[in-house]
């Protein structure tokens, strides 16, 4: 019988919470650098670049690689032979313990997101506590654990569907797919669950996504399984679908496809597809009784030397000064770099602004948003002498439906997010002559070090969804929808879509 101790479950996982919030495993960024020289979309190539580079400044820095420091889900697998110190707590509430003291570290906080209530007040619960914690008894005398930070921009595009038996998986994925956006911040990786029940799909989709990545060695060594083969087949499937990195088009939308399956019901074929981002942030360890987990630290040497330089034709912009007339001039796909003042604002900053506005009381005490930009994010607390941590963009299409009111009623001319538009907002933008501007999912602490001062304006009861004021140097955006309502997000898959085909065909 193997005794483990409640204190090194508990610090093994504080650990790894923190290894995995700065760390990339090294097998994902790999695959981004084997996607990155070979993609042809420069559009793309630029956002992988971006990603990249963040990587291993998250890595050489120990703060996030995304303002999104996730959801933590947790597989714990406990061998029979095992007994504990002390049963003074349960399984799950030893994770949250691990949880809260990873979270609130001082060195590098990470982002608390998870809200109680859901379907109520959704209050912060200030630590990111409580964990999804998923517990099996298994042969053995060790516990095994797979951990990890899921984002919410990647685990809200999650997909489940009851297929017929003899329907085909492979045309669910390449229908659903592109129904997703981009605000799953590909390149990342599709979890596929088949089998089981509804709710075992879901779990199976999610565990599957904590497989190394290791399409490449498939696709040399030949599949010799029928998932094997459901993998390769899924591969080619999405990427020729010319979705891409950040959903601008190009050559590789998923690095990997993964699977796990169960058997199932005769009448039944649950499916359930849930996407990994370009933050995949995940570890695996086991404990034997010796100690908490030791989790190695890898070279950075091992991470590509890529940079990123803006072209000549690049627009710079001031934020201070910019008029309407003046963004009538950008067109959709160019990159702007921008200085200045901008706020932020969000999901609860939004709702509350329309309630007010509703109510007759004005915008808050201190906000402006005439002829001004709004940046859809909720950043990571800073550090030493940071002016903000981490802060990237948070999915634009939650606040499509606050779009035509603030368009209208604030005087805001320009929007700052991640991933596409619905259809109606890009209609609205176009009808009030404003922008989109899109920066790249995935890259939240190389987007900070344009941020050079940092305050709180309004709302500061809402933690990282208060208000706040930036003042930015060097921005670098891309037009995603223009005045005119053009939309890259349509315009860029459409293309490189017709030009994978045409290279297959060649």
């Amino acid at each position: 019988m193997t005794v483990i101790r409640q204190q090194d479950f508990i610090d093994s996982i504080e650990d790894a919470l923190q290894f995995i919030s700065y760390y990339h495993p090294l097998d994902y960024v790999k695959a981004v650098e084997k996607a990155y020289n070979k993609e042809q979309s420069q559009a793309a190539k630029d956002a992988m670049a971006q990603i990249l580079i963040n990587s291993r400044m998250s890595a050489e820095g120990h703060r996030p690689l995304c303002q999104d420091t996730g959801i933590v889900t947790c597989f714990v697998k406990i061998g029979m032979d095992v007994s504990w110190d002390k049963t003074d707590m349960t399984v799950q509430q030893m994770v949250d313990e691990g949880t809260r003291r990873a979270y609130l570290n001082s060195d590098n906080p990470l982002r608390a997101s998870i809200v109680a209530d859901p379907a109520g007040s959704r209050t912060n619960t200030k630590d990111n506590t409580p964990a999804v914690v998923h517990l099996d008894m298994v042969a053995g005398n060790k516990i095994e654990v797979m951990i990890a930070a899921k984002g919410g921009g990647s685990e809200n595009k999650s997909k489940m569907v009851m297929l017929n038996p003899s329907d085909s998986i492979v045309d669910w994925v390449v229908k659903t797919l592109p129904t997703m956006g981009a605000g799953w911040c590909p390149p990342g990786m599709l979890g596929i669950g088949i089998g089981g029940t509804a709710e075992k799909a879901a779990v199976l989709a999610k565990e599957s996504l904590m497989d190394p990545v290791d399409i490449h060695e498939l696709q040399e060594r030949g599949a010799q399984t029928t998932e094997e083969k459901l993998r390769l087949e899924l591969f080619e499937a999405v990427n020729n679908l010319g979705i891409g990195a950040q959903g601008l088009g190009g050559l590789t939308t998923v690095v990997d496809i993964k699977i796990k399956s169960l058997p199932t019901h005769a009448a039944s074929k649950p499916v359930a597809m849930i996407p990994n981002c370009a933050a995949t942030r995940h570890a695996h360890f086991y404990l034997d009784g010796s100690g908490p987990a030791e989790l190695k630290k890898p070279n950075l040497d091992d991470w590509p030397q890529v940079t990123w330089e803006v072209g000549e034709q690049t627009r710079r912009v001031n934020l201070d000064t910019v008029t309407r007339e003046e963004i009538q001039q950008w067109k959709a796909g160019e990159t702007v770099l921008l200085s200045g003042k901008m706020l932020t604002g969000r999901d609860a900053a939004h709702k509350r602004i329309q309630t007010m506005l509703e109510n007759g009381e004005g915008m808050p005490e201190g906000v402006d948003l005439t002829n001004r930009f709004i940046y859809y994010v909720g950043p990571v607390d800073a550090v030493g002498d940071e002016a903000v941590g981490p802060a990237g963009p948070t999915t634009a299409t939650r606040m499509d439906k606050f779009t035509d009111m603030m368009l209208e009623q604030t005087g805001l001319i320009g929007m700052i997010g991640k991933a596409e538009r619905g259809p109606a907002t890009v209609k609205s933008i176009a009808k009030h002559k404003a922008v989109y501007l899109m920066a790249v999912g995935g890259a939240a602490y190389l987007v900070s070090k344009a941020i050079k001062k940092s305050r709180v304006v309004a709302f500061e009861d809402l933690g990282m969804e208060a208000i706040y004021e930036f003042e930015i140097e060097d921005m670098p955006v891309t037009v995603a929808v223009d005045s005119s309502g053009n939309n890259v997000h349509d315009t860029g898959p459409a293309i490189w879509k017709v030009k994978i085909q045409e290279m297959e065909n060649a």
